[in-house]
């Protein structure tokens, strides 16, 4: 069964910035990685539990898991959160991999 896929405030705010950065609107290059960053967040429709426990899961007391996109320095977490019973999957914020571990836990 396919799971709702829902961006929080924080998330949506996380691609907005992204997009600015990368200056998607002037690169083909960046356009295409934005691009690929929000399909592999709507894969997780149909497979929302191949990613791993995101380290700040422990901490935050909740089973947040991380989606891993780019490559070499451009490695961004996408950390979202399961909700088995609404058949949701809730993306909370979109991070930089090399940026310390959530404190608050989204």
């Amino acid at each position: 069964m396919a799971y709702l896929v829902e961006l929080t405030l924080r998330a949506e705010r996380d691609l907005d910035y992204l997009l600015e950065r990368i200056s998607a609107d002037n690169s083909a290059e960046a356009a295409r990685w934005f691009n690929g960053l929000e399909e592999v967040i709507h894969t997780l429709e149909r497979w929302p539990r191949r990613c791993p426990l995101a380290p700040e899961s422990k901490r935050a007391k909740r089973r947040l898991r991380h989606l891993l996109h780019g490559a070499k320095r451009d490695v961004y977490r996408v950390i979202y959160e399961i909700d088995e019973s609404r058949k949701v999957v809730r993306v909370l914020t979109i991070r930089h991999a090399a940026m310390d571990a959530l404190i608050s836990g989204a």
